[in-house]
């Protein structure tokens, strides 16, 4: 072999191992943004199955591009104190339409009513977390497929009184767009599975999947119904066209299940506490660290204090020791308390500038 011909296989060596380690860079890392499922407890989603997909250069080029997630955790407890069903379901559709609006990707609710409180409840009632995580998913849920995938249930009652969240995953029947959310059907699996994707015809996808399953399908430009489609990792529509495309919805029995349980591979790598009793800083002058997975937590009635008390895991621990950062988002406020459906629209708002200043850095 002649030098030049030993160079250009080195050569060609060389750009082979590069790229091999470039698609096992990709994989791991969309395997902690979206290959981990939630690990919902009583959700219609629990049963969703993990899809591969065909790793490309392209693909590589834009995990670098991939926005960060942001998560809340809000106390359930908030429910507890509406005095009416009507009343709390209306509570549940602001935090509903506040993360859309901010564009949040996950909600966690915790349970920050005490064992010995629960107690007293009967089979049927629900407790506060409970209730907040079906009218959650409830609406966060495309409204065609909704019939299919929540049975009539008495907390729903009220859920029509609620405005549309009009995310972009809602897409009308009219509307064409490259990924729609289905629900698999009974049927002949022979050739794939039929889903229901909300248009006047079901689609084929490819995959055989057991009936009754929320999954997202690629619909892609072609408008023809009978050619057959794909299902996809639900992250894939932000991934590969930045669109928001919903929140994923996790019940936590307390404050600490919150962080111990995250579906991410390596856990919140920032948390944010928010209370009157924490730190004042300026929205233009907070400075948050290159984050991939950010969590910010709104506490109860009597704050994140109290459920850092009730929480045997945090025993002996206060506020500074549990979160990265403890900020008070509304200092001076003229009103004694704040409720948490206002808290959230301040806070997500005060927070909108420090996390864009991260994103800009990526």
């Amino acid at each position: 072999m002649s030098p030049a011909d030993s160079g250009a296989a080195s050569a060609e060596k060389a750009r082979r191992k590069d790229k091999k380690q470039k698609r096992k860079k990709h994989k791991d890392a969309t395997e902690d943004d979206c290959g981990a499922m939630m690990d919902e407890e009583g959700t219609p989603h629990e049963k969703m199955k993990k899809q591969k997909q065909t790793i490309d250069g392209r693909e590589g080029e834009k995990m670098k591009m991939l926005r960060p997630t942001v998560s809340i955790a809000v106390a359930g407890s908030i429910i507890d104190n509406a005095q009416s069903l009507e009343l709390a379901t209306l509570l549940a559709g602001q935090i509903a339409r506040a993360a859309t609006v901010f564009r949040i990707d996950e909600i966690v609710v915790f349970d920050s009513t005490p064992a010995s409180e629960k107690g007293g409840a009967g089979d049927d009632e629900e407790s506060g977390a409970r209730f907040l995580v079906r009218i959650l998913e409830y609406l966060e849920t495309p409204q065609y497929l909704r019939r299919r995938l929540f049975p009539m249930h008495k907390n729903l009652k009220f859920v029509g009184l609620l405005p549309p969240l009009d995310a972009p995953h809602h897409v009308r029947k009219h509307e064409w767009s490259e990924f729609r959310e289905g629900v698999t059907l009974e049927g002949d699996r022979s050739k794939g599975t039929l889903v229901d994707v909300g248009l006047s015809k079901n689609v084929l996808v490819e995959q055989i999947l057991e009936p009754g399953e929320r999954v997202t399908v690629a619909m892609g430009t072609n408008r023809d119904l009978t050619t057959e489609r794909k299902v996809v990792p639900p992250c894939t529509p932000r991934e590969e066209m930045g669109s928001y495309w919903g929140y994923k919805v996790r019940y936590a029995s307390n404050l600490s299940g919150v962080f111990r349980n995250s579906p991410y591979k390596e856990g919140y790598d920032h948390i944010i506490g928010t209370s009157e009793h924490g730190q004042i800083i300026n929205s233009s002058e907070l400075i948050l660290p290159s984050f991939r997975h950010l969590l910010i937590a709104f506490g109860g009635l009597a704050g994140l204090e109290e459920s850092i008390e009730e929480d045997t895991y945090f025993k002996g621990k206060h506020a500074n020791d549990v979160f990265t950062s403890y900020l008070n988002t509304c200092p001076n406020q003229g009103s004694r308390t704040i409720r948490t459906e206002e808290a959230l629209l301040i806070s997500l708002q005060y927070f909108q500038d420090p996390i864009r200043r991260v994103e800009q850095q990526l």
